[in-house]
């Protein structure tokens, strides 16, 4: 089958280097022949083996009647979206790695590719690498999925790893992570929670059977934590993780939010370090289940992308329908009416005068400590309550709160 590429950056051209270096097994593993025909892109690539094959005229794409399969790896909505629903109205399969667009337009695609007889697949939006859409969609089908959590971003999470094991600032790891190439110029994206905030809205929607709109879910992000914080984090046994998180709730609303959180040293996601990524979902089934793996990166990436388009190639009469319904109205939990306990580091003019306040207050604290603790300073974990109940206690203590972090159950 004839495969396009949209966007031929660091995901698009590893698509096409995949599908050429593996072409001869692909075929004998799926029985199925795929080759780059077209790939558009508005730069200029003299130097490139696919010359002959650029365009940066949409049209020499979408009608080419030639052309089975599609592949965006544009990123961002515009013209993205666009792009992706001309493919799907003219009868072409399309695979997307960008979690951008499937997040925000994931239901429209989703609704026009049903509509049109073809494939919308989108297995690289959240994992990379790591496989995660095809299990949640397929393998647990027979479950009921209560909740999903992970570690959606290698950016922040390599950033955090080096705070932890390393004793480097924030700012020092983050220059560190530019470095490397592992974050932007402009972070933002990484460090205040956005990236995994889409990731989580696509596992939620495909979890729970409903639309998570971004511009409906509460991000905070990394860029606010210190290394006072991570030291008193492991006085109790525990490390700081970006943690993005779907739970469906008693009374029938979800819970969807990306936050900073101190992780258990028996949980699962707390060994997970570096650049990798980690998805744990809890089915009634199955129980826990934890996907690892390299969450980024040009063939990591990549391979997941191909994996689809096989998919699609392979199963061309066979339509692989998923997917969720529209939003519901008065679907997402206001975070603060949920259940948590909090990490608190704050400054007391007198600490013992602070304490007897916080048992009055809270009835029992869980006090930290940490190598060269200032004589003002002052951390603890308040026991389990609704969120906006213990801020809204917290501001009757005599303290200046530096830090607020969530404790995390998983």
């Amino acid at each position: 089958m004839n495969v396009a590429i949209l966007g031929f950056g660091v995901v698009g051209s590893g698509v096409a280097e995949v599908i050429k270096n593996n072409c001869k097994s692909i075929e004998e593993n799926n029985n199925v022949s795929l080759k780059v025909t077209r790939i558009l892109d508005i730069r200029d690539f003299p130097d490139s083996e696919y010359k002959d094959i650029l365009t940066k005229n949409f049209e020499d794409i979408v009608s080419d009647d030639s052309i089975d399969i599609v592949v965006e790896t544009m990123g961002g909505v515009s013209p993205a979206f666009n792009f992706v629903s001309e493919c799907l109205k003219k009868g072409k399969h399309v695979v997307s790695s960008n979690k951008e667009l499937v997040a925000t337009k994931g239901y429209e695609l989703l609704t026009l590719a049903r509509e049109n007889n073809v494939n919308f697949l989108f297995e690289a939006s959240v994992g990379g690498g790591i496989p995660i859409i095809r299990p949640i969609s397929r393998c647990l089908a027979g479950n009921n999925i209560s909740e999903v959590a992970g570690i959606l971003n290698g950016t922040s999470n390599f950033i955090l790893t080096k705070m932890i094991v390393d004793g480097m600032s924030f700012e020092a790891a983050l220059k560190l992570a530019q470095d490397k190439g592992y974050a932007e110029k402009d972070p933002t994206a990484d460090v205040e929670g956005l990236d995994a905030m889409r990731k989580i809205c696509i596992l939620a929607s495909l979890c729970f059977g409903s639309q998570v709109y971004p511009d409906g879910v509460y991000s905070e992000g990394i860029s606010k934590i210190t290394l006072e914080d991570v030291a008193f984090a492991a006085s109790y046994d525990s490390v700081i993780k970006l943690i993005a998180r779907a739970k469906k709730l008693p009374c029938g609303k979800a819970l969807v939010m990306v936050s900073p959180c101190l992780v258990k040293n028996s949980s699962m996601l707390s060994g997970v370090n570096g650049v990798f990524n980690a998805c744990l979902v809890r089915g009634d089934m199955v129980g826990d289940v934890l996907m690892y793996g390299q969450g980024a990166g040009s063939l990591a990436t990549a391979s997941a992308v191909v994996g689809d388009v096989i998919d699609c190639a392979a199963n061309a009469e066979n339509r692989k329908f998923f997917g969720w319904g529209d939003k519901k109205d008065d679907y997402l939990a206001d975070y603060l009416d949920c259940e948590t306990a909090l990490y608190v580091r704050a400054a007391a003019d007198s600490a013992e005068k602070v304490k007897a306040q916080l048992l009055n207050i809270f009835g029992s604290v869980q006090y930290l400590t940490r190598e060269n603790q200032g004589e003002n300073e002052i951390a603890f974990v308040t026991p389990s309550g609704k969120e906006g109940d213990l801020r809204a206690s917290l501001e009757k203590a005599d303290i200046n709160v530096l830090s607020v972090i969530r404790v995390s159950d998983y």
